[in-house]
């Protein structure tokens, strides 16, 4: 009975956090985890949106003359810009596997625009011969296009085959 009386004695004189106490602590415990989450989610849509300022692909790849004719030969590729900012066109390189592209001289790239604002279109004509490639297109061949943009962009890689 001595042993029950003390073990009552000590359980009565041990004092926890009041009521109002314990659930202040569990408000300012739950802001805290609010703000947390709040500034991790804000740094991540930041990152992914400001990457999607920039984003082109094609819209058509149009071939126009005859394998036998030479001097009719040119392809024309139609890149959109669905991104939210203006993108520059540097360089267009072609070729017949995607590891063997070689760059398409400035000479045979007619109607190109050097930049392309948001939702808008560009054609870029490319006249054949092209050195490394071939003195025409042919048919099934696949033909692996990368258009390179501004510095820091993903450049538009893309492969066609022609029909």
């Amino acid at each position: 009975m001595r042993c029950d009386l003390t073990l009552f004695r000590m359980l009565k004189s041990k004092k926890g956090i009041s009521p109002i106490l314990a659930t202040l602590l569990l408000i300012v415990i739950a802001v805290a985890a609010i703000i947390v989450t709040y500034a991790w989610v804000m740094t991540y849509v930041g990152t992914q949106t400001t990457k999607a300022g920039v984003m082109i692909n094609y819209e058509n790849v149009r071939w126009y003359g005859t394998p036998t004719d030479a001097a009719q030969n040119r392809t024309d590729i139609v890149i959109v810009n669905s991104g939210t900012s203006t993108v520059a066109i540097v360089r267009v390189y072609l070729g017949t596997s995607a590891d063997d592209t070689v760059p398409v001289p400035s000479s045979s790239l007619l109607g190109i625009n050097a930049t392309i604002q948001q939702g808008k279109t560009a054609t870029i004509t490319i006249l054949w011969p092209i050195a490394g490639v071939g003195t025409t297109w042919n048919h099934s061949q696949t033909y692996y296009f990368v258009v390179a943009t501004d510095p820091g962009t993903q450049p538009l890689t893309f492969s066609y085959a022609v029909q």
